[in-house]
């Protein structure tokens, strides 16, 4: 049996950063170098990655080699929710989340995602840099996770799919639709009067390819990035929801690095998910002319009437309970009324 001090020394070697030390002539230990793992869901050469790797590459050169980060794209250490479990159990140090899955274990981190209640990058960065964005970091925090206080940005997200257009709100009655693992997403489409399946990123392209969904909705990056053109026909430009990427880490294991450079850590990461921001911007101009010459179609869609039947649905007031009275408020100072 392992006594109670045992455990806790286990507990923290497995949650704490690898650190290495190495000899130098003369027989002096050199500085330890602490060895950081960063896990992502999105593809190789999306702006997430493009932002990790270049914190990577500042953090290595801040340190002056004490800290090294490695990035691991593309779901290479497991799905976004394997890789969650992971951060909190200290297996990984770090990971760069959708708040779509993060809303799983801790729910506020969903609220972002309310349908049509952003309706410009504006009110998202007065909000996510905010007073919203504060909040939800301190729900987070309860489940010993650090959050870095500058989220990625993950994009309007767009309606596609590989069997007719969504024009209007009668096209999506009975539409076979991916959503990711989360609530909130599925609430959403199932007011629509669609048919929701939650199914992670990393078995997305499979799951249109052999028609277990017909359609998907994302960010036109992640569209792009995911090749999700070779399998999907129509774009319904939507902007129903909005989706950023968390920064989180285990807290345990981040408290374990020296104060100083905990703080390069955390600034370079700021600063990166700041320069993913311009990045996804740059690409938002500039993708639909790519995907329309990969053979999409285009069209723009009349919101308004997808959200008066969000209001008859009562999806409003159901997610207003299910948030509540706190969190709301903060999200409707910036949205305006909801319902």
């Amino acid at each position: 049996m392992i006594s109670q001090s045992r455990r806790g020394f286990v507990k923290a070697a497995i949650a704490a950063p690898v650190a290495l030390c190495a000899s130098i002539p003369g027989g002096v230990l050199a500085a330890p170098v602490y060895s950081l793992k960063l896990g992502t869901d999105a593809p190789v050469g999306h702006p997430v990655n493009n932002a990790m790797n270049a914190a990577a590459a500042a953090i290595k050169k801040a340190t002056n080699g004490q800290v090294q980060l490695q990035v691991f794209a593309n779901n290479q250490l497991g799905s976004s929710t394997d890789m969650l479990g992971q951060v909190r159990a200290g297996g990984i140090q770090l990971l760069s989340i959708p708040t779509s899955i993060l809303s799983a274990l801790v729910p506020a981190a969903g609220i972002c995602g309310i349908g049509f209640a952003f309706h410009d990058y504006d009110t998202v960065w007065k909000a996510m840099d905010g007073d919203l964005g504060a909040y939800i970091r301190s729900q987070i925090a309860k489940s010993n996770l650090y959050t870095i206080d500058r989220i990625m940005d993950n994009g309007f997200r767009q309606i596609s799919t590989s069997t007719r257009p969504v024009k209007e709100v009668a096209d999506m009655k009975g539409l076979k639709i991916r959503v990711p693992v989360s609530p909130l997403w599925t609430s959403l489409f199932s007011a629509l009067q669609a048919a929701p399946t939650s199914i992670n990123f990393s078995e997305l392209y499979s799951a249109l390819q052999t028609r277990i969904v017909d359609g998907q909705e994302n960010a036109l990056p992640i569209i792009n990035a995911g090749r999700l053109y070779e399998v999907q026909k129509y774009i319904s430009v939507t902007n129903h929801m909005w989706d950023g990427y968390w920064i989180v880490g285990n807290a345990t294991a981040l408290s374990a690095l020296p104060a100083d450079l905990r703080a390069t850590v955390e600034q370079q990461l700021r600063n990166a998910a700041v320069s993913q921001r311009t990045e996804i911007a740059s690409l938002n101009s500039s993708l639909q002319a790519q995907l329309q010459s990969s053979g999409m179609v285009f069209n723009n869609v009349n919101t308004g009437p997808f959200r008066e039947s969000l209001v008859k649905a009562g999806f409003y007031d159901t997610w207003k309970s299910k948030f509540g009275k706190e969190a709301w408020g903060t999200l409707e100072r910036y949205s305006g009324t909801l319902s």
